[in-house]
């Protein structure tokens, strides 16, 4: 993988920012926050996450994250393939009402076919060079003071 970030003790603490290509301001709806939300919500009752602070900006979250069993990067990418099937099925929804539809669409199918892990449609940004999600351990108590403050 040799990428400078990259997730190696499991089972500590990380911050880490996930983003939306091109920096689209999806989660200016609420329903899309909400995908985000609930899809959080089962990984902490299912897969032992545990979302110790996050935000969600228009095109972006911010989060810090553990485990307290498994691989925190496996809980990760589950997370970040849920919620793009998630938002997939509800912008291909006839009866969804955002305006920008279409045009979020195409963009994230332009987005997937440039990704040759990706067939078709990509909301987050991906694994490959500038795109990765920058996990950064937070190894100590003033790093993490460090992050929460951030964050909030």
């Amino acid at each position: 993988m040799g990428r400078k970030y990259a997730i190696r003790d499991q089972l500590s603490i990380y911050s880490l920012t996930l983003t939306v290509v091109n920096w689209i301001d999806l989660f200016i709806r609420d329903k899309f926050k909400l995908i985000i939300q609930s899809s959080l919500q089962y990984c902490q009752a299912n897969k032992y996450l545990k979302v110790h602070a996050y935000c969600i900006m228009t095109s972006h979250i911010h989060i810090i994250l553990s485990v307290s069993e498994g691989e925190l990067s496996d809980v990760i990418r589950d997370f970040k393939s849920h919620t793009s099937s998630a938002l997939r099925k509800e912008l291909v929804n006839k009866e969804n009402l955002e305006s920008r539809r279409e045009w979020l669409l195409w963009m994230f199918e332009r987005a997937g076919k440039k990704n040759r892990r990706n067939a078709d449609f990509q909301p987050w940004h991906g694994p490959t060079v500038r795109q990765h999600i920058d996990p950064i351990e937070l190894s100590t108590n003033r790093m993490i003071d460090q992050r929460l403050n951030y964050i909030h």
